[in-house]
């Protein structure tokens, strides 16, 4: 590795590593502003982890990921993740807290909108397949074929008897999966009913969050005890030897976020690969070549 010398070179140094934490820590504050929205109000599941003990073992364990990447690359393997759970119970923050340094070629999220009308008279899995996993990849499913059990099944969105197929074949359909090479973890993340009311508040009172509410979630509110018997059943129903339901304790995001890092690292066997030496090339001078000149206005404003 090149020696870095001066002041200078020491201090831009710093500053890159610095830009690449404020990243998660501009996350972070995102959080703790949805709950100084409160007015001071106590969040349900009391104190939370030390934000010290957070970030130091989560930059650790994205290291690990990274490491984990690199070894799913190298092996090709083919892993497909599944994150299921209530409606703000932390899937999309786990899910960013894996994928923020990891490459996108390699590790991508799989979010799909509801079905479209086509889409509604094919077999049902049949719109999930194109995004499983190839040689080399790692898929988080941010929700997944388990919206039969869940929403459509409280909604009213599909029928019984469509139900009873789902829960027929879906055991079936995850042993072709994982006979064909595919390494598939299953995520279910429980909050409480005080939890989930706490975080939809904050939500309704934070601009920037709004967004993220819907009124399919406002209902989901109304149907709580609804959701519970259908989780209670898909649980019972799919949770095989082959395929088994890993439930991550939620109330708190930072335990749920490190306790799912670890447990995915722990799921996969992995290990350092063999990677060639990196040099940086010296640049390539040609005397007959002069820069041509950028007209002023082409250029962004410096606002800052």
């Amino acid at each position: 590795m090149r020696d870095f010398a001066s002041q200078s070179d020491l201090d831009r140094i710093r500053a890159e590593i610095t830009d690449s934490l404020d990243e998660e820590l501009e996350l972070q504050f995102e959080d703790e502003q949805i709950e100084a929205l409160a007015g001071g109000e106590a969040r349900p599941g009391g104190k939370t982890l030390d934000r010290r003990i957070y970030f130091r073992e989560l930059f650790r364990m994205q290291h690990e990921l990274v490491r984990l990447q690199d070894w799913i690359a190298h092996h090709r393997l083919k892993v497909a993740v599944v994150f299921e759970g209530r409606d703000s119970a932390g899937k999309g923050g786990a899910i960013k807290r894996i994928t923020q340094r990891l490459n996108p070629r390699v590790c991508r999220v799989v979010a799909l909108p509801a079905p479209s009308d086509r889409e509604k008279t094919q077999w049902y899995f049949q719109r999930y397949v194109p995004h499983l996993p190839a040689a080399g990849e790692m898929v988080l499913f941010d929700r997944s074929w388990y919206n039969r059990a869940g929403v459509e099944r409280v909604m009213g969105f599909c029928s019984p008897s469509e139900l009873e197929e789902f829960f027929r074949t879906v055991p079936d359909f995850e042993r072709m999966l994982i006979g064909s090479g595919i390494i598939l973890i299953k995520f279910w993340f429980s909050i409480s009913n005080e939890e989930q009311e706490f975080r939809f508040r904050m939500r309704i009172d934070d601009p920037l969050k709004q967004w993220k509410l819907s009124p399919m979630d406002m209902e989901s509110r109304r149907h709580w005890e609804d959701y519970t018997k259908a989780k209670e059943d898909m649980l019972a129903r799919t949770h095989t030897a082959e395929s088994p339901w890993w439930i991550v304790d939620a109330d708190d995001k930072k335990r749920a976020r490190l306790n799912t890092i670890a447990h995915l690292l722990s799921a996969i066997p992995y290990a350092d690969v063999p990677k060639p030496e990196v040099v940086l090339p010296e640049r390539i001078r040609h005397p007959d070549y002069a820069r041509g000149l950028v007209p002023a206005e082409m250029y962004v404003k410096s606002v800052y």
